[in-house]
């Protein structure tokens, strides 16, 4: 039977569908299924009963994610089956190779490569766990990475052979003999805490390039449609939007996509939204009581709990006062036996310079504060000392100095007295271009983690960072050279811009312990404690901190919302692999 085209096409554009009546494309086979590690891609053209498609939609795999691209009549496939399946609400756009013009690499500090070792996939899966995306099937991708019909491009730092970004590409004339000899881009993620600039754009270009040299006449691209950043870009490159649909299943996973956005939840910040996006998932009721402040009720069946953020009724407030006094904090666990730094209360400028003189450097804090506000790091002289206490003073008028110790900055988040995840801290750093000052630097910087942390990192420009680069020789106003770094804060907190490092699978038993350890004798369900350690698989370490009420969503890819919501409703806890439910 004779298929009529159903969109006007631009001129110049060629159908998007195959549904011209020529041997070529009749010469397609039928119903191809391309598994992509993440899910299933329907190559839509290849299907011809609508219902069928739909069927076949309907048998995704629990956790992974289905696409059907290309649809032709998506309101027919969708109409199969109204209460499973929705329209993507998507833009889909092209990058028309024949056009398409290579740019010469710039000097950076990452390079880009295929895929090449198991270590290389539990990286692609830590990258799109951090970002929130489907993670991929490890044994299938593994098995599968010689495959022509899919390409995994990466990008590597150079210095510390971290994978900071990743973009899986497919080929549609080896997938399905696509008579257009066409491609497409899809799962493009860049580590949240990725310091060079361009990593998206060059991953892009690199797949772009490898079709081009292949002969394939274009690549598309699927973008949410709100997606501003990500639609920029690829204008930027060259690609414009072409009529094509796309049809997903309705699931856990996008349910956000066909049921639109909660309004209740809006407000709410990215640590407050991962729990309650948890919550709902287990069928718990949310209320949000004050979204500004992070405020929320839980309640299911009979028992109703408020939180803030990770902060919950559970934990009492001797409990959090513990956590909230510095001083208190440090005297509970060294009475327990924990390492903790020498620390005294901020007193006339003679003590001061005599506890300095016998720690050799310092850190000044105020004894109460969050966010790593008005804390100033290893001060070796008196005049930094009392101006760090100044501005410490902005914040809490009671004031610390504590013995300065070298280390790793580690934080373990506990929950229920059992450690679910530990991250490294790191300061922000910036890399020199060459052109740009060391202000314009961090102005990008800042932007960049603003973005992948849904405006909760950013890197301040005040006394502390010029005290930093002066520390390094540097201003605000100089040009550094291409590849120089320079950290522009000596603290690692992430509200001012410091990066996270998952750091679980590494941590010594007895960091471990501590921190369990730690947890019991302040007697805190929920909390997370900061580490100064030599080496993450070390049992060196001593304590400097304790937080109340740790933000959750830093420590992706680890299960720190499940394990919360198990605490509060252990009734919704999944069974264990290999146990009845």
């Amino acid at each position: 039977m004779k298929r009529k085209l159903a969109l006007a096409l631009r001129p110049g554009l060629q159908p998007l569908h195959g549904l011209a009546q020529r041997p070529e494309y009749l010469a397609m086979p039928d119903e191809v299924i391309v598994e992509c590690g993440w899910g299933r891609w329907f190559p839509a053209q290849t299907w011809r009963d609508p219902v069928r498609l739909a069927q076949a939609l309907q048998q995704e795999r629990s956790g992974q994610r289905d696409i059907a691209f290309y649809v032709e009549k998506p309101q027919v496939v969708v109409a199969s089956a109204p209460q499973q399946l929705f329209l993507d609400p998507s833009d889909a756009l092209r990058l028309q190779l024949s056009s398409y013009r290579t740019r010469r690499a710039a000097r950076r500090g990452f390079t880009l490569r295929r895929l090449r070792t198991r270590a290389d996939v539990a990286a692609i899966n830590a990258l799109y766990r951090a970002r929130n995306m489907v993670p991929v099937d490890a044994q299938r991708v593994w098995r599968e990475r010689a495959s022509r019909s899919l390409t995994y491009a990466l990008a590597e730092d150079r210095a510390g052979g971290e994978i900071l970004g990743v973009a899986m590409g497919i080929d549609h004339v080896e997938a399905f003999a696509d008579p257009q000899h066409g491609a497409s881009l899809w799962a493009l993620a860049v580590a949240p805490q990725a310091t060079h600039p361009g990593i998206g754009e060059a991953l892009v270009r690199y797949l772009a390039e490898h079709y081009l040299a292949r002969g394939r006449a274009w690549m598309d691209v699927s973008v949410m449609h709100d997606n501003e950043h990500a639609i920029a870009l690829y204008e930027k490159l060259g690609f414009q939007r072409v009529p094509v649909f796309a049809v997903k299943r309705c699931n856990a996973i996008n349910e956000p996509l066909y049921t639109g956005p909660d309004e209740r939840l809006e407000g709410l910040n990215p640590y407050a939204r991962l729990i309650t996006g948890e919550a709902r998932k287990r069928g718990i009721q949310v209320d949000v009581l004050d979204a500004e402040a992070g405020y929320f009720r839980l309640t299911l069946g009979g028992r109703s709990i408020v939180c803030r953020e990770s902060l919950s009724e559970l934990t009492s407030a001797i409990a959090m006062s513990r956590c909230q006094d510095k001083r208190l904090t440090l005297r509970i666990l060294a009475q327990a036996g924990l390492e903790v730094p020498a620390q005294c209360e901020a007193g006339s400028p003679e003590a001061n310079a005599a506890f300095l003189r016998a720690h050799r450097a310092v850190v000044v804090k105020p004894v109460e504060g969050e966010q790593g506000r008005g804390i100033s790091v290893n001060l070796t002289s008196p005049e930094e000392v009392e101006a760090a206490i100044a501005r410490a003073r902005q914040h809490c008028e009671k004031v610390l100095i504590e013995q300065f110790c070298e280390g790793q900055d580690l934080r373990i988040v506990v929950i229920g007295f059992e450690v679910v995840a530990a991250a490294v801290r790191r300061p922000p750093i910036v890399v020199g271009d060459g052109q740009s000052s060391v202000l314009e630097l961090i102005e990008k910087q800042s932007r960049r983690r603003q973005a992948a942390t849904g405006g909760e990192s950013r890197i301040p420009v005040d006394d502390e960072t010029r005290r930093c680069l002066k520390a390094q020789g540097w201003a605000l106003a100089d040009r550094p050279p291409a590849g120089t770094h320079l950290r522009v804060r000596n603290t690692a907190n992430l509200h001012t811009g410091g990066t996270i490092h998952d750091v679980t699978a590494e941590l010594h038993p007895s960091l471990r312990a501590a921190a369990e350890r730690a947890a019991r004798e302040l007697d805190i369900p929920v909390t997370g404690l900061d580490f100064l350690v030599p080496a993450v698989s070390g049992p060196d370490y001593v304590i400097i901190e304790a937080n109340e009420r740790p933000g959750l969503a830093n420590h992706e890819p680890q299960p720190t919302a499940e394990r919360f919501v198990d605490l509060l409703f252990p009734n919704t806890r999944a069974p264990a692999q290999g146990s009845p439910p």
